[in-house]
């Protein structure tokens, strides 16, 4: 069962958050990215958790926001990806944040 979320975060700096996230979070875990499209794959035990499969992350950028999906295999994995994802990004955006992010179940 996979459970997942998308929203469409405005922003005209898409793309270097995408980037900043993306190098950030290479360090400890499965990341794809360039400056319009990222992928980051977090593994079902991450931190001591017992999830029943990896979550992934989707970014891509696009002029005028930051498209962020989220693929589970639960929902409080869903949940956590979604608020982990977004106080990241939240530090990155600094100068905008909070960033306003409208999750759309699907």
């Amino acid at each position: 069962m996979t459970v997942s979320s998308t929203a469409h975060v405005p922003t005209a700096s898409g793309s270097n958050y995408l980037q900043q996230l993306c190098k950030h979070w290479q360090h400890n875990l499965d990341v794809q990215f360039d400056e319009s499209r990222g992928t980051i794959v977090f593994p079902h035990d991450a931190r001591g958790a017992n999830w029943a499969g990896d979550g992934t992350v989707t970014l891509i950028a696009h002029d005028a926001a930051l498209e962020c999906r989220i693929d589970a295999s639960e929902p409080g994995q869903l949940d956590g990806l979604k608020g982990a994802l977004a106080r990241h990004l939240d530090r990155f955006a600094f100068r905008e944040a909070p960033l306003r992010f409208d999750w759309s179940e699907r």
